[in-house]
């Protein structure tokens, strides 16, 4: 073993902080000595395994270090190298691989990342090639045109896959998804929750004759409407409103406000001069935003699906709220969407946390008599 590696490993344990070692490792990387960068990476991945615990979280910290180097560089060697780097690591959660595809996608351009699916070393997993390849697809890659991922996506690996049902192109309304940065300090991402525009709030008509509303909420349409926001429920703070309702008449747009604080939806009640409602029309591809962030991205306390399975949860969403089966054709559901009319609102009620993650989705089915309601919220 290299003497200079001998000596990081032998000091990591006492150290308080990591940074020098990190600038190191950004020094080595710059002047192309990546051979003793995946040594180190080696050693590190031994030590850590031998000691075991928390006490040694800086033998964890400068992998997970050099393992972002590798994926956010781009160049196909360096992406070699970051999936010998995940060879080593048995995945510490099941959204490892996500994480993992979702760094390589941003940082790579797709022919470098068909070292991923050449099988063997450095190779990858099957989870990790999956979701790598609707990484890419979200990030408007021809798939088509990368011979050896297209290969793969043929085989019965992708067919057997629950990634496998996605189109392979991004229909219309996807178009506007909110995709992280990465870099080797951490990464960013957008968050478009909240109000909708700077739209003023709507002030209540009062109206005197709305359509009779019937609730259909079924457990199916809840769960498939609510797909992108479950995680904020399951791994953090949040809780969200699912509902469905047929119309006796058709509403008009500007009814609607009137009608949703009538339909008693648990997210608006409160809601009075005091308390408006904030309303807004949006286009689908805004919807689609909205859904995608909160599944890919996550609320307060979680990192979300990622890119690849965010983009599976909110399309279940949207096909739920625009009236689509979820396994419904891509151009159907792309039909379905545009047909909708979609409008944004938030209020400021105790149900709405009112510190980031707000969601308010209506959808009005082309006819103007179906409504279908998601509210989402999350807190620290």
């Amino acid at each position: 073993m290299d003497e200079r590696i001998q000596q990081i490993v032998a000091e990591l344990p006492r150290l308080k902080s990591v940074d020098k070692v990190f600038r190191e490792a950004d020094e080595r990387l710059a002047s192309g000595d990546i051979a003793f960068l995946a040594d180190l990476a080696g050693a590190l991945m031994v030590e850590k395994r031998a000691a075991g615990g928390d006490e040694t979280w800086q033998y964890g910290s400068v992998f997970d270090h050099l393992l972002r180097l590798f994926a956010t560089t781009p160049g196909r060697l360096h992406v070699e190298q970051a999936l010998r780097l995940v060879a080593m690591v048995a995945p510490e959660s099941a959204n490892f691989d996500r994480y993992v595809a979702s760094m390589l996608a941003s940082s790579h351009m797709p022919e470098d990342l068909s070292a991923a699916f050449t099988g063997g070393d450095p190779g990858a997993s099957e989870e990790l090639r999956a979701s790598l390849v609707h990484e890419l697809v979200l990030r408007g890659a021809a798939i088509a045109a990368i011979p050896s991922i297209h290969q793969w996506t043929r085989s019965a690996h992708w067919r057997d896959h629950p990634l496998g049902a996605l189109p392979l192109e991004l229909d219309a309304f996807e178009t506007d998804s909110a995709l992280p940065q990465y870099s080797s300090r951490g990464s960013a991402s957008a968050m478009p929750y909240g109000r909708p525009g700077n739209d003023a709030p709507t002030t209540l008509r009062g109206a005197s004759r709305l359509p009779s509303a019937t609730e259909v909420t079924t457990e199916d349409f809840s769960s498939d409407a609510a797909a992108a926001v479950m995680n904020w429920v399951e791994e953090s703070n949040g809780r969200f409103e699912a509902r469905a309702f047929d119309l006796a008449e058709p509403v008009a747009d500007a009814g609607l406000p009137d009608l949703l604080v009538e339909l008693d939806l648990e997210s608006l009640r409160g809601v009075d001069e005091q308390t408006p409602l904030t309303w807004s029309p949006v286009e689908p591809r805004r919807a689609w935003r909205v859904l995608f962030s909160a599944a890919s991205s996550g609320g307060a306390y979680n990192y979300g699906h990622r890119g690849a399975y965010g983009r599976l949860y909110a399309r279940r969403s949207i096909a739920a709220l625009s009236g689509a089966s979820a396994t419904a054709p891509s151009a159907e559901l792309e039909q379905r969407v545009q047909a909708c009319r979609w409008f944004s609102f938030t209020a400021d009620t105790t149900w709405f946390e009112q510190v980031a993650w707000d969601i308010g989705l209506v959808a009005l089915s082309p006819d103007a008599r179906h409504v279908t309601v998601l509210a989402a919220t999350d807190t620290d």
